[in-house]
């Protein structure tokens, strides 16, 4: 339990990114994954992979089979403590690809370019898993394997998801020919990119070092109208020995132009550091709120 409640905002804020992060994914593993039969690991790649064997049972169903099968898994193994945005996330998926493949059936790709489908097959769904990830959730799937490993075994859980990956993706080069495998393989290796990528410059926030005579017009300024905590350090000039304040505080990008403006109007002398940092665990931040 977070040591402070959230507020009802918050909350809903974090479903609704929940929630569009699931409709991404989904978009992009329905519309472009599943009508180009692109296999790049995961549930819905080794789905694509059935689909093709058993052409009585499309891709949709399979997913939708598949990651019912691990949410039950996972509640059996875990209980209580299994996770609900997870399993939101899992069954929001898995119900959206069903419905869409009986309201909009595609045949066929919607374009004849299969790398540009690639791109959005794989950066949909990439953006997607790190809006999820960022709020602590996934689309289940694999992932929920990966836990039930992790829990019984000393496997390396990272390495075994990706070898998984690896064999799903190669099986649709058996499957659907050349062509389509090395575009799945080429879609492997985009999709370990895009998403530390995509991640990381979601949780991305400045880091300020700010040196100033002037600190409690700028404290003030961090404090009631960007509404950010800040700490102050007492330093001294190491060439003229004068005193001076340290101020450190943290902003996200919009804060951080707001915030280097003001300093240059009330003290433009003062000696500003801003460095990128990520993974913030505080008040306001990553953890709590």
């Amino acid at each position: 339990m977070d040591v402070q409640k959230k507020s009802r905002e918050q909350v809903i804020r974090e479903w609704l990114l929940l929630t569009l992060g699931t409709i991404l994914t989904s978009a992009g593993v329905y519309l472009f994954k599943f009508p180009n039969n692109f296999s790049t690991g995961g549930v819905s790649g080794i789905s694509v992979v059935l689909g093709h064997y058993f052409p009585g049972i499309t891709p949709g169903d399979f997913v939708m089979v598949i990651n019912m099968a691990l949410l039950l898994i996972g509640f059996l193994v875990f209980g209580r403590s299994f996770g609900v945005r997870t399993a939101y996330v899992s069954t929001l998926m898995s119900t959206l690809i069903w419905v869409w493949e009986r309201v909009i059936p595609l045949t066929q790709p919607m374009t004849s370019q299969p790398l540009m489908e690639l791109i959005f097959a794989v950066g949909l769904p990439a953006v997607g898993s790190a809006i999820l990830f960022n709020l602590d959730a996934s689309s289940g799937g694999t992932d929920i394997v990966a836990m039930i490993l992790k829990k019984y075994t000393s496997l390396n859980i990272g390495n075994a998801l990706m070898v998984s990956d690896c064999v799903i993706t190669l099986m649709a080069c058996v499957a659907f020919g050349m062509e389509t495998g090395l575009f799945s393989v080429l879609g492997l290796l985009m999709k370990c990119l895009l998403v530390d990528m995509v991640l990381e410059n979601i949780r991305i926030h400045k880091y300020f070092h700010i040196i100033t005579t002037k600190p409690e017009q700028i404290a003030d300024y961090v404090n009631n109208t960007l509404h950010r905590g800040a700490t102050e350090l007492r330093g001294e000039g190491s060439y003229t020995h004068e005193g001076r304040t340290v101020l450190m505080t943290v902003m996200n990008r919009r804060e951080a132009i707001m915030l280097r403006r003001y300093v240059r109007q009330v003290d433009p002398h003062a000696f500003v550091l801003i460095m990128n940092t990520g993974d913030i665990i505080g008040k306001g931040f990553r953890g709590t709120n």
